[in-house]
């Protein structure tokens, strides 16, 4: 009698496991730049493939340019028209993007003469540049009889605007599975703790009205407060005066300290339009002084960034005085670029102002 054969075994089942994903995202990083030139008729004969060049300006990790050619690029054209381009400045092997070129219509009916990549369908994809100074843009940008009695030159001046969009590739996993966290609320709490009186071991008397705050935050924020602090005995700091300083300046102050705010503030200010104080009157300018006071830098560049908004041909050389004497570096930067941009535009005093700002400022540095 024969054995019944055994009967085979299953095959080991492995399970799976569980998935993985990932996510090639390719988009553009965009940036702009707007370059004016002034003087146009004076750049005329320089040279046919001469050009004026824009500062440098960065866009996805690149140096770029505008080159603008007021003779025109091609011989052959013999300066029958301007040329535009757009040039890569830094070094780069291969660097694909997408641009756009805009001449201002400078009359407000806003009729500008456009050259894109953007909005439309690309046959053969972005526009690559192998190297440093490789360039995309128009020999024939526009008819130079015509530009010079359009409405893109005023007072012989032309504006022109360029938009760069660096292709870039990456995998991006964030984005298939995310959690949103939300913006930090710390200075909502430490904003209550200021509020909050009865933890308070520190008082400020400040033309009468009285602050409440506390010593360990304060020295933690500013190290002129940290000295002050541990140089005074323990019964001797419970109330401080302060004498050199509004009360309206030291609530914004410690706002500040708490917060890492500026104030809202309702009265006028640099940035409020309802009135026009004096730069000097300015809350963001008493911030200012306070910033150096107490050494708080980033209070002092949130000011100098209010400050520079609004800095005109009328207060420029006001605000260049007050960004001096408060070691305002980056708005007095700010100033001397736009009066140096402006200067036919000043008063004849406001010009003597500003040379004589430069000179005495040259004298401090030592040169003769």
């Amino acid at each position: 009698m024969q054995n019944a054969p055994s009967p085979s075994p299953s095959p080991t089942t492995t399970p799976l496991s569980s998935p993985t994903s990932s996510l090639s995202l390719t988009q553009t990083i965009n940036g702009s730049h707007h370059f004016t030139i002034k003087g146009y008729s004076l750049s005329k004969g320089i040279g046919i493939g001469k050009h004026i060049a824009s500062d440098n300006f960065s866009v996805g990790g690149y140096q770029w340019a505008i080159y603008f050619y007021p003779d025109g690029k091609n011989p052959e054209d013999n300066s029958t028209y301007v040329s535009v381009f757009i040039a890569l400045a830094s070094e780069g092997t291969d660097v694909r993007a997408l641009f756009e070129l805009t001449l201002v219509d400078q009359s407000g009916k806003g009729k500008h003469k456009v050259h894109s990549h953007f909005d439309r369908s690309l046959e053969s994809g972005p526009y690559t540049l192998k190297y440093r100074g490789s360039m995309w843009g128009y020999k024939r940008f526009f008819r130079r009889a015509m530009l010079e009695t359009s409405d893109f030159l005023k007072d012989d001046c032309l504006k022109i605007n360029c938009t760069v969009g660096v292709v870039v590739s990456a995998i991006d996993c964030s984005r298939l599975h995310s959690i949103q966290v939300p913006e930090s609320d710390i200075g909502d709490h430490f904003g209550m703790l200021l509020e909050n009186e009865e933890s308070s071991d520190i008082t400020f008397n400040v033309a009468g009205e009285k602050f409440h705050a506390h010593k360990l935050v304060l020295a933690a924020r500013s190290p002129v407060f940290e000295t002050e602090f541990l140089d005074a005995m323990e019964e001797d700091n419970h109330e401080i005066v302060v004498t050199d300083m509004e009360p309206k300046v030291f609530k914004a102050l410690l706002h500040f300290i708490y917060k890492d705010t500026l104030i809202e503030d309702g009265e006028c200010s640099a940035s409020s339009s309802s009135c026009v104080p004096s730069v000097s009157d300015t809350l963001e300018a008493k911030l200012l002084a306070a910033a150096e006071k107490y050494v708080l830098p980033r209070l002092r560049l949130m000011c100098e960034s209010v400050l520079c908004k609004v800095i005109s041909v009328n207060s420029v050389a006001h605000t260049l005085a007050l960004a001096d004497r408060h070691c305002a570096m980056d708005l007095k930067s700010v100033c001397l670029k736009f009066a140096a941009e402006n200067l036919v535009g000043m008063s004849f005093q406001f010009v003597l102002f500003i040379l004589s700002f430069l000179f005495h400022f040259y004298c401090r540095l030592g040169f003769t």
